[in-house]
């Protein structure tokens, strides 16, 4: 079977190192905030171009600290409707009332013409995810968050070490929130995420509320939470960090091989724009035949996936929580046709190829010639 992701491939891939450094915590006799989260937070900020980086337990948990930190109170939060659910939830664990806009229809990303019709004088925030390795249009948005006074979150999620016009996804807004959770770009083996600002008085309260509202002294400040990466986390983590260029690298050319070898099959492919270098935390194809591909793949030995087959105004769990209009065409469609095919660096060509030749068998033999527009 060829999976859609496998984390273990990437233990076995890092295997000797990644025993040592656990190993190494075990004879610590220190598994929380020590000395290893210290050093990950150092690193991560050093890659980060001089960041300052807090661990903490998930990228939900960094969302929601950063919401609390900027002040954002009980204010309109807009974020994209074509996420994960927990965007939304950060932001109505931090108080905030969560408002969703359409998405571009080339990147997937949020759109900022949506974002521009979305604000009301109670928006405080706008969160850009950066959809499957993709980086958001952080131009235009940050020009819109500067003129309303808004703040700019990055949710980093799924974009560990892409770059936006050079710049590393994480820096360009007021806060960047990272997850570790396995299948990510640079993954853990278990929950982790992080939180990366250039302004360091945002860091220092960020460092306290994710450990009850403490200072230094362990002296309660305000009302905070327990949310810490934890130190076997933290040591994996400073192993696998090196390797997060060269992993997206690979990446990056299987994209490459989906892209030449899917070119006739009459899939809309993913088409990053040219500013930036996205990270393919997963490749993303779209079709009017997407039950036919994903059965034929399944036939074939191969496990591909959704993201996401729901888009977050139509999930029914949070539309009485939030504001939507009552349509956003683009992201109803996107969710109706996307396909997220193997996607991680220990693929090998071999793989790839076989993924290409299953999906041309069913979508070339069934004349599907006709890519997918809205």
């Amino acid at each position: 079977m060829i999976l859609c992701s496998d984390p273990r491939a990437q233990y076995l891939a890092h295997k000797a190192d990644i025993d040592a450094a656990v190993a190494r915590v075990l004879a610590s006799n220190s598994y929380v905030l020590g000395a290893e989260v210290a050093a990950f937070e150092r690193e991560f900020g050093a890659y980060l171009g001089g960041a300052s980086v807090v661990g903490v337990g998930s990228c939900t948990d960094a969302l929601t600290l950063a919401l609390r930190a900027l002040d954002v109170g009980a204010g309109e939060v807009i974020t994209t409707a074509l996420s994960a659910t927990a965007t939304l939830a950060a932001i109505i664990a931090a108080g905030g009332a969560p408002v969703v806009a359409d998405i571009s229809d080339d990147t997937l990303n949020l759109s900022p013409a949506a974002v521009e019709r979305a604000l009301t004088p109670a928006t405080r925030a706008i969160i850009a995810v950066h959809l499957h390795g993709c980086p958001a249009e952080m131009d235009a948005l940050a020009a819109i968050a500067r003129k309303r006074g808004v703040a700019l979150i990055e949710d980093c999620a799924q974009a560990s070490g892409a770059r936006y016009r050079d710049r590393l996804v994480g820096t360009i807004g007021d806060i960047g929130c990272f997850s570790f959770y396995p299948t990510k770009n640079l993954g853990a083996v278990g929950d982790g995420g992080a939180v990366a600002t250039t302004h360091p008085a945002l860091a220092e309260r960020i460092r306290g509320l994710r450990q009850y509202g403490w200072d230094a002294g362990r002296k309660t400040r305000e009302p905070g939470v327990n949310s810490r990466l934890d130190e076997i986390q933290a040591a994996i983590l400073r192993v696998k960090l090196p390797h997060l260029d060269s992993d997206n690298a690979r990446r990056r050319a299987i994209a490459a091989r989906y892209d030449r070898g899917l070119a006739g099959a009459g899939l809309r492919l993913p088409s990053p724009p040219q500013h930036v270098s996205a990270v393919f935390h997963q490749y993303v194809v779209r079709t009017r035949s997407r039950s036919a591909l994903m059965a034929r793949l399944e036939a074939s030995g191969i496990r591909a996936a959704i993201h996401y087959a729901v888009p977050l105004h139509r999930e029914p769990g949070y539309k009485s929580h939030l504001r939507a209009p009552a349509s956003l065409p683009l992201s109803e469609h996107a969710a109706d046709s996307v396909v997220s095919l193997p996607m991680y660096p220990e693929l090998t060509d071999k793989q790839v190829d076989a993924v290409i030749a299953s999906a041309n068998d069913v979508l070339v033999a069934a004349h599907v010639t006709e890519a997918v527009h809205v």
